[in-house]
Protein backbone atom coordinates (compact mmCIF):
# COMPACT_ATOMS: atom_id res chain seq x y z
CA UNK A 1 0.00 0.00 0.00
CA UNK A 2 1.55 3.38 -0.89
CA UNK A 3 1.85 6.14 0.42
CA UNK A 4 2.66 3.72 3.32
CA UNK A 5 0.77 5.19 6.45
CA UNK A 6 0.82 3.25 9.97
CA UNK A 7 -2.70 5.33 10.93
CA UNK A 8 -4.29 3.73 7.63
CA UNK A 9 -3.12 0.40 7.92
CA UNK A 10 -4.64 0.29 11.44
CA UNK A 11 -7.61 1.64 10.17
CA UNK A 12 -8.00 -0.89 7.52
CA UNK A 13 -6.64 -3.83 9.33
CA UNK A 14 -8.66 -3.26 12.27
CA UNK A 15 -8.69 -4.89 16.01
CA UNK A 16 -6.83 -7.94 15.78
CA UNK A 17 -6.87 -8.05 11.78
CA UNK A 18 -10.74 -8.47 12.27
CA UNK A 19 -11.31 -6.36 9.05
CA UNK A 20 -9.21 -8.56 7.01
CA UNK A 21 -10.81 -11.70 8.24
CA UNK A 22 -14.16 -10.10 6.73
CA UNK A 23 -12.50 -9.75 3.53
CA UNK A 24 -10.87 -12.62 3.73
CA UNK A 25 -14.75 -14.49 4.50
CA UNK A 26 -16.16 -12.18 1.58
CA UNK A 27 -13.75 -13.40 -1.40
CA UNK A 28 -12.80 -16.76 -0.19
CA UNK A 29 -9.09 -16.22 0.22
CA UNK A 30 -6.63 -15.88 2.20
CA UNK A 31 -4.54 -13.08 3.25
CA UNK A 32 -0.94 -12.32 5.33
CA UNK A 33 0.56 -9.12 5.78
CA UNK A 34 4.13 -7.52 6.62
CA UNK A 35 4.15 -4.09 7.38
CA UNK A 36 2.31 -2.34 4.45
CA UNK A 37 2.70 -5.29 2.06
CA UNK A 38 0.40 -7.48 1.53
CA UNK A 39 0.03 -10.92 0.09
CA UNK A 40 -3.57 -13.05 -1.28
CA UNK A 41 -3.79 -16.41 -1.94
CA UNK A 42 -6.88 -17.41 -3.67
CA UNK A 43 -8.26 -18.13 -7.27
CA UNK A 44 -7.15 -15.16 -9.18
CA UNK A 45 -10.67 -13.82 -10.00
CA UNK A 46 -11.17 -13.65 -6.20
CA UNK A 47 -7.79 -12.90 -5.51
CA UNK A 48 -7.74 -9.24 -8.16
CA UNK A 49 -11.62 -8.87 -6.67
CA UNK A 50 -9.33 -9.11 -2.86
CA UNK A 51 -6.87 -6.16 -4.20
CA UNK A 52 -9.36 -4.21 -5.01
CA UNK A 53 -11.09 -4.39 -1.79
CA UNK A 54 -7.91 -3.97 -0.30
CA UNK A 55 -7.33 -0.92 -2.15
CA UNK A 56 -10.29 0.89 -1.92
CA UNK A 57 -10.53 0.48 2.08
CA UNK A 58 -7.21 1.80 2.50
CA UNK A 59 -8.05 5.40 0.39
CA UNK A 60 -11.00 5.43 3.22
CA UNK A 61 -8.67 4.71 5.56
CA UNK A 62 -7.98 8.28 6.38
CA UNK A 63 -11.06 7.73 9.43
CA UNK A 64 -12.07 5.60 11.29
CA UNK A 65 -13.52 2.43 9.74
CA UNK A 66 -15.87 -0.03 11.69
CA UNK A 67 -16.72 -3.09 10.90
CA UNK A 68 -20.14 -2.64 9.70
CA UNK A 69 -18.16 -0.07 6.79
CA UNK A 70 -16.30 -3.31 5.73
CA UNK A 71 -19.26 -5.32 5.48
CA UNK A 72 -21.41 -2.11 3.54
CA UNK A 73 -18.34 -1.77 1.29
CA UNK A 74 -18.21 -5.47 0.25
CA UNK A 75 -22.02 -5.03 -0.93
CA UNK A 76 -21.39 -2.07 -2.68
CA UNK A 77 -18.00 -3.28 -3.78
CA UNK A 78 -19.86 -6.62 -5.67
CA UNK A 79 -22.86 -4.39 -7.06
CA UNK A 80 -20.62 -1.85 -8.65
CA UNK A 81 -21.44 -0.63 -11.84
CA UNK A 82 -24.48 -2.38 -12.52
CA UNK A 83 -26.88 0.21 -12.32
CA UNK A 84 -26.25 3.71 -13.62
CA UNK A 85 -29.27 5.09 -12.30
CA UNK A 86 -29.29 7.14 -8.43
CA UNK A 87 -31.34 5.11 -5.74
CA UNK A 88 -34.50 6.83 -4.29
CA UNK A 89 -33.37 9.68 -1.78
CA UNK A 90 -35.30 8.55 1.97
CA UNK A 91 -36.40 11.35 4.54
CA UNK A 92 -35.58 9.64 7.61
CA UNK A 93 -33.41 10.57 10.94
CA UNK A 94 -30.32 7.98 8.90
CA UNK A 95 -29.68 10.14 6.01
CA UNK A 96 -26.75 7.63 4.64
CA UNK A 97 -30.00 5.35 4.08
CA UNK A 98 -30.02 3.98 0.45
CA UNK A 99 -30.07 0.84 -1.64
CA UNK A 100 -27.07 -0.68 -1.80
CA UNK A 101 -27.74 -3.31 -4.27
CA UNK A 102 -29.42 -3.13 -7.62
CA UNK A 103 -32.41 -4.89 -6.66
CA UNK A 104 -32.67 -2.89 -3.53
CA UNK A 105 -32.77 0.44 -5.40
CA UNK A 106 -35.58 -1.38 -7.86
CA UNK A 107 -37.47 -2.17 -4.46
CA UNK A 108 -37.41 1.59 -3.44
CA UNK A 109 -38.37 2.44 -7.30
CA UNK A 110 -41.36 -0.31 -7.02
CA UNK A 111 -42.05 1.29 -3.74
CA UNK A 112 -42.27 4.93 -4.65
CA UNK A 113 -43.63 4.04 -8.15
CA UNK A 114 -46.91 1.46 -7.71
CA UNK A 115 -49.57 1.29 -4.67
CA UNK A 116 -48.48 -2.55 -4.80
CA UNK A 117 -45.36 -3.81 -4.42
CA UNK A 118 -44.08 -7.72 -3.25
CA UNK A 119 -40.49 -8.13 -2.11
CA UNK A 120 -39.78 -11.39 -2.03
CA UNK A 121 -36.32 -13.01 -1.64
CA UNK A 122 -34.19 -14.36 1.24
CA UNK A 123 -32.86 -13.08 4.81
CA UNK A 124 -31.27 -9.81 5.02
CA UNK A 125 -32.00 -8.47 2.25
CA UNK A 126 -33.42 -5.68 3.21
CA UNK A 127 -37.11 -6.10 2.18
CA UNK A 128 -39.04 -5.12 5.63
CA UNK A 129 -36.01 -2.28 6.50
CA UNK A 130 -36.51 -0.38 3.68
CA UNK A 131 -40.20 -0.90 3.36
CA UNK A 132 -40.28 0.71 6.64
CA UNK A 133 -38.05 3.46 5.58
CA UNK A 134 -40.64 4.13 2.65
CA UNK A 135 -43.47 4.44 5.11
CA UNK A 136 -41.48 7.16 7.01
CA UNK A 137 -40.25 8.87 3.67
CA UNK A 138 -43.46 9.08 2.72
CA UNK A 139 -45.53 10.10 6.37
CA UNK A 140 -42.51 12.69 6.69
CA UNK A 141 -43.38 14.05 3.47
CA UNK A 142 -47.24 14.28 4.20
CA UNK A 143 -47.64 12.09 1.56
CA UNK A 144 -49.58 9.13 3.88
CA UNK A 145 -51.55 10.09 7.07
CA UNK A 146 -50.42 6.83 9.43
CA UNK A 147 -48.06 4.03 8.87
CA UNK A 148 -49.95 0.59 9.62
CA UNK A 149 -47.76 -2.06 9.99
CA UNK A 150 -48.97 -5.81 10.26
CA UNK A 151 -47.54 -9.21 9.92
CA UNK A 152 -49.09 -13.07 11.06
CA UNK A 153 -48.85 -14.18 14.50
CA UNK A 154 -47.51 -17.55 13.36
CA UNK A 155 -44.72 -19.54 15.42
CA UNK A 156 -41.27 -20.28 13.56
CA UNK A 157 -41.26 -23.65 14.31
CA UNK A 158 -42.15 -23.49 17.88
CA UNK A 159 -45.12 -24.24 19.83
CA UNK A 160 -44.98 -20.53 22.10
CA UNK A 161 -48.18 -21.56 24.07
CA UNK A 162 -49.62 -19.39 26.56
CA UNK A 163 -48.43 -16.04 26.94
CA UNK A 164 -48.99 -13.94 29.94
CA UNK A 165 -50.28 -10.18 29.89
CA UNK A 166 -52.80 -8.13 27.64
CA UNK A 167 -53.23 -8.65 24.01
CA UNK A 168 -50.41 -5.99 23.06
CA UNK A 169 -48.16 -8.17 24.76
CA UNK A 170 -48.84 -11.21 23.76
CA UNK A 171 -48.77 -9.84 20.20
CA UNK A 172 -45.43 -7.78 20.48
CA UNK A 173 -43.21 -10.16 20.43
CA UNK A 174 -44.28 -11.27 16.64
CA UNK A 175 -44.22 -7.59 15.74
CA UNK A 176 -40.75 -6.66 17.41
CA UNK A 177 -38.62 -6.48 13.90
CA UNK A 178 -41.34 -4.23 13.49
CA UNK A 179 -40.60 -1.86 16.39
CA UNK A 180 -37.11 -2.13 15.82
CA UNK A 181 -36.94 -0.51 12.36
CA UNK A 182 -39.75 2.01 13.58
CA UNK A 183 -36.87 2.97 16.60
CA UNK A 184 -34.02 3.24 14.36
CA UNK A 185 -35.72 5.56 11.85
CA UNK A 186 -37.86 7.68 13.98
CA UNK A 187 -36.33 8.15 16.57
CA UNK A 188 -37.99 5.94 20.35
CA UNK A 189 -39.75 9.38 22.11
CA UNK A 190 -41.20 10.59 18.60
CA UNK A 191 -42.24 6.45 17.68
CA UNK A 192 -43.74 6.78 21.11
CA UNK A 193 -45.61 10.27 20.70
CA UNK A 194 -46.37 8.91 17.10
CA UNK A 195 -48.11 5.46 18.63
CA UNK A 196 -49.99 7.61 21.05
CA UNK A 197 -51.66 9.99 18.49
CA UNK A 198 -52.95 6.64 16.26
CA UNK A 199 -50.35 7.73 13.42
CA UNK A 200 -48.46 4.62 13.52
CA UNK A 201 -50.35 1.16 14.14
CA UNK A 202 -48.80 -1.99 14.85
CA UNK A 203 -51.14 -5.41 14.67
CA UNK A 204 -51.72 -8.82 14.09
CA UNK A 205 -53.14 -9.75 10.78
CA UNK A 206 -55.90 -11.08 12.09
CA UNK A 207 -57.30 -7.75 13.33
CA UNK A 208 -57.73 -6.09 9.85
CA UNK A 209 -60.36 -8.28 8.53
CA UNK A 210 -63.38 -5.62 8.17
CA UNK A 211 -61.11 -2.37 7.99
CA UNK A 212 -60.65 0.14 5.26
CA UNK A 213 -57.36 1.37 5.38
CA UNK A 214 -57.18 5.12 3.35
CA UNK A 215 -54.37 7.75 3.40
CA UNK A 216 -52.20 5.05 4.61
CA UNK A 217 -48.85 3.10 4.31
CA UNK A 218 -49.21 -0.67 5.37
CA UNK A 219 -46.67 -3.41 5.46
CA UNK A 220 -47.35 -6.80 5.77
CA UNK A 221 -44.18 -8.34 6.84
CA UNK A 222 -43.51 -12.15 6.80
CA UNK A 223 -46.34 -12.84 4.07
CA UNK A 224 -44.97 -16.08 3.39
CA UNK A 225 -47.07 -17.05 6.61
CA UNK A 226 -50.29 -15.72 5.23
CA UNK A 227 -52.92 -18.29 4.05
CA UNK A 228 -54.49 -17.76 0.65
CA UNK A 229 -57.33 -16.20 2.25
CA UNK A 230 -55.49 -13.94 4.67
CA UNK A 231 -53.87 -12.57 1.81
CA UNK A 232 -56.78 -12.07 -0.40
CA UNK A 233 -58.31 -10.15 2.74
CA UNK A 234 -55.12 -8.03 3.39
CA UNK A 235 -54.87 -6.87 0.10
CA UNK A 236 -58.86 -6.34 -0.21
CA UNK A 237 -58.31 -3.39 2.56
CA UNK A 238 -56.28 -0.89 0.88
CA UNK A 239 -58.51 2.24 0.22
CA UNK A 240 -58.10 5.57 -1.36
CA UNK A 241 -54.65 6.95 -1.30
CA UNK A 242 -53.10 4.25 0.22
CA UNK A 243 -49.90 2.54 -0.15
CA UNK A 244 -48.98 -1.36 0.78
CA UNK A 245 -46.03 -3.38 0.74
CA UNK A 246 -46.02 -7.51 0.93
CA UNK A 247 -42.76 -8.95 2.18
CA UNK A 248 -41.90 -12.22 2.57
CA UNK A 249 -39.44 -15.45 1.68
CA UNK A 250 -40.76 -18.26 0.50
CA UNK A 251 -37.67 -20.86 1.70
CA UNK A 252 -38.95 -20.37 5.72
CA UNK A 253 -42.55 -20.41 5.21
CA UNK A 254 -43.46 -21.74 9.01
CA UNK A 255 -47.57 -23.02 7.91
CA UNK A 256 -48.73 -26.43 8.78
CA UNK A 257 -47.25 -29.18 6.23
CA UNK A 258 -49.40 -29.07 3.05
CA UNK A 259 -50.97 -25.70 3.97
CA UNK A 260 -50.37 -23.15 0.71
CA UNK A 261 -48.88 -19.99 1.14
CA UNK A 262 -51.15 -16.56 0.44
CA UNK A 263 -47.48 -15.24 -0.80
CA UNK A 264 -46.46 -17.90 -3.19
CA UNK A 265 -50.10 -17.88 -4.93
CA UNK A 266 -50.78 -13.87 -4.79
CA UNK A 267 -46.95 -13.95 -6.92
CA UNK A 268 -48.32 -16.34 -9.45
CA UNK A 269 -51.75 -14.57 -9.75
CA UNK A 270 -51.34 -11.02 -9.63
CA UNK A 271 -47.96 -11.30 -11.12
CA UNK A 272 -49.33 -9.71 -14.56
CA UNK A 273 -51.99 -7.13 -12.85
CA UNK A 274 -51.39 -3.53 -14.16
CA UNK A 275 -50.03 -1.34 -10.74
CA UNK A 276 -48.68 -4.10 -8.52
CA UNK A 277 -44.46 -4.33 -8.62
CA UNK A 278 -42.51 -7.60 -7.66
CA UNK A 279 -39.05 -7.18 -6.95
CA UNK A 280 -37.32 -10.92 -6.62
CA UNK A 281 -34.33 -10.54 -3.95
CA UNK A 282 -31.48 -12.80 -4.39
CA UNK A 283 -28.55 -14.18 -2.63
CA UNK A 284 -26.25 -11.74 -3.65
CA UNK A 285 -28.52 -8.98 -1.94
CA UNK A 286 -28.07 -10.12 1.31
CA UNK A 287 -26.75 -7.71 3.61
CA UNK A 288 -25.67 -8.75 6.64
CA UNK A 289 -22.37 -10.90 7.49
CA UNK A 290 -20.75 -12.05 4.47
CA UNK A 291 -21.49 -15.80 5.48
CA UNK A 292 -25.32 -15.16 5.16
CA UNK A 293 -25.04 -15.17 1.59
CA UNK A 294 -23.21 -18.39 1.72
CA UNK A 295 -25.72 -19.71 3.91
CA UNK A 296 -28.31 -18.58 1.90
CA UNK A 297 -26.39 -20.45 -1.07
CA UNK A 298 -25.92 -23.66 0.45
CA UNK A 299 -29.51 -23.98 1.74
CA UNK A 300 -30.37 -23.26 -2.15
CA UNK A 301 -28.00 -25.84 -3.68
CA UNK A 302 -29.14 -28.39 -1.15
CA UNK A 303 -33.12 -27.64 -2.23
CA UNK A 304 -32.34 -27.83 -5.72
CA UNK A 305 -30.62 -31.19 -5.12
CA UNK A 306 -33.75 -32.21 -3.47
CA UNK A 307 -35.76 -31.54 -6.17
CA UNK A 308 -33.77 -33.42 -8.73
CA UNK A 309 -33.58 -36.30 -6.36
CA UNK A 310 -37.75 -35.94 -5.75
CA UNK A 311 -38.12 -35.92 -9.69
CA UNK A 312 -35.76 -38.56 -10.44
CA UNK A 313 -37.80 -40.93 -7.43
CA UNK A 314 -41.24 -39.76 -9.29
CA UNK A 315 -40.18 -40.88 -12.84
CA UNK A 316 -38.44 -44.15 -11.44
CA UNK A 317 -41.98 -45.00 -9.63
CA UNK A 318 -43.67 -44.35 -12.72
CA UNK A 319 -41.80 -46.55 -14.75
CA UNK A 320 -42.30 -49.06 -12.55
CA UNK A 321 -45.63 -49.22 -12.72
CA UNK A 322 -45.93 -48.98 -16.45
CA UNK A 323 -43.79 -52.15 -16.43
CA UNK A 324 -46.07 -53.52 -13.75
CA UNK A 325 -49.35 -52.89 -15.79
CA UNK A 326 -47.44 -54.22 -18.83
CA UNK A 327 -46.85 -57.45 -17.00
CA UNK A 328 -50.56 -57.73 -16.04
CA UNK A 329 -51.58 -57.52 -19.52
Amino acid sequence: MEPADNQRLANLCGVLDEHLRQIETAYDVSIARRGAHFSVGGTPTQARLTVKALRHFYDKAGEDLSIDDIQLGLIELANAGESDRPAPSLLTRKSELHGRTPRQVEYLRNIQEHDITFGIGPAGTGKTYLAVASAVDAFERDLVERIILTRPAVEAGERLGFLPGDLAQKVDPYLRPLYDALYDLMGFDRVAKLFERGSIEIAPLAFMRGRTLNHAFIILDEAQNTTPEQMKMFLTRIGIGAKAVVTGDLTQVDLQRGQISGLREARDVLGSVRGIATTQFLKEDVVRHPLVARIVEAYELREARRAREEKAEKAARLLRNDDVGQGAR
